[in-house]
Formats: structure tokens, sequence, C-alpha cells
């Protein structure tokens, strides 16, 4: 009863999910949601990447199962240890296309301890760091604050300005003019250009 109540919510998340068992803690106690997550892995439904993390994978007709992203990896280790996630400097500045650089190892700053988490062939830092470098973690504010951190101060032109502004919908400039207060001085007068410009 419980695998296949297990089993129906992994299915009705897709293919890509990641879990740990205390995402299916309402259906059952954690030895039972145990037990069922070890009998679907056996099954070949959902895989284990690592003790207490799962998928359900996605699935190449030419590749077979695929490795999930590091993102979906981080963020599922940080909300299984129930830990806010941001993402480095150099990794935010890539993702909003201000670095062609990819970082080595995917980096992630976390009010959690600083520590290494390797996943398959997969290798995840995680960072300790204040709560001034976590503002707007989980939101595309606080990766627009960590791309700012890794060009800084001195290099930020109107084409970075520019950039960040076509980044960002209404709902994530208010939010950015929110979470400003929050963030180095020097910052400051440079989000309020991100917001004009839009």
């Amino acid at each position: 009863m419980i695998t296949s109540s297990i089993k129906q919510r992994i299915i009705d998340k897709g293919r890509g999910a990641i879990f740990a068992p205390s995402d299916f803690l309402g259906i059952g106690s954690r030895a039972s949601v145990d037990q069922a997550l070890s009998r679907l892995a056996d099954q070949g439904v959902i895989r284990r990447l690592t003790r207490g993390l799962y998928d359900y994978p996605k699935k190449s007709p030419r590749f077979g199962f695929l490795s999930p992203s590091a993102d979906d990896i981080a963020k599922a280790v940080a909300r299984k240890d129930g830990q806010i996630l941001q993402p480095s400097p150099s990794m935010a500045a890539n993702q909003l296309g201000l670095s062609t650089q990819v970082p080595s190892k995917p980096t992630y700053m976390t009010d959690g301890p600083t520590r290494t988490k390797k996943v398959g062939r997969q290798v995840i830092q995680f960072r300790n760091a204040s709560s001034k470098t976590l503002v707007g973690a989980g939101q595309k504010t606080g990766v627009v604050f960590q791309a700012l951190r890794y060009v800084g101060k001195d290099r930020v032109n109107t084409q970075v300005v520019d950039q960040l502004a076509r980044a960002l919908d209404d709902n994530d400039l208010k939010l950015l003019a929110n979470q400003s207060r929050h963030v180095p001085a020097w910052m400051q007068p440079i989000i309020q250009q991100i917001v004009s410009n839009a």
C-alpha cells in the first residue's frame, strides 16, 4: 500500500525528480518509507544516488538512464537537510550569461556545514556562508546578488546592468528592490540601475 502510494507520487513528479525519504513522511513511518524506496530501487523504478537520496531517472533512447544535474542534486540535498542554498558567485555569473567559464566543481553557499558530496561521478561542494551572502537564496534575485559579487564593484558596466535587468520579470524586480537593503552598500546603486533599466 505504502509502496504504491510512494510510487504514484514519484511518477506524478515526472522523470528527473530527485527525492529523499523525508519527502514521503506524510505517507508512512520513516522505516516503512525506507523499505518502500528500497523495494522500488530493487525493481528498477527509481535509482539510489547516494545514502538517503534517490531519483526517477530521465531516459534517453540513445544513452539509457541520464545522470541528474548538479543543480538538482544540490537542491535535493539542501531540502533533505533543511538548508538554504545559493549558487557560488562564479556559478551565478555563468547562469546569467555574464561569464562563459563553467566552474569545474559546482559550488553552493549554504547555512549548513562546509562539506563535499559525491553523487555518482559528480562532486558538489557546499560552503558555509553568512546570512548576507544568502540574501535571496532559492530565488532569481539571489543569483543576481551572487553574479554581482563575481563581477565585482569596479567591473560593473551598463552591459552587465542590462543583462541582469533582462533576466528578471516584474516580480523579481520588486523582490530585488526589497532585498537590496540587506546586501553590501556598493551593490545598492547598481540594484537601483537594474530596477530602473528594466
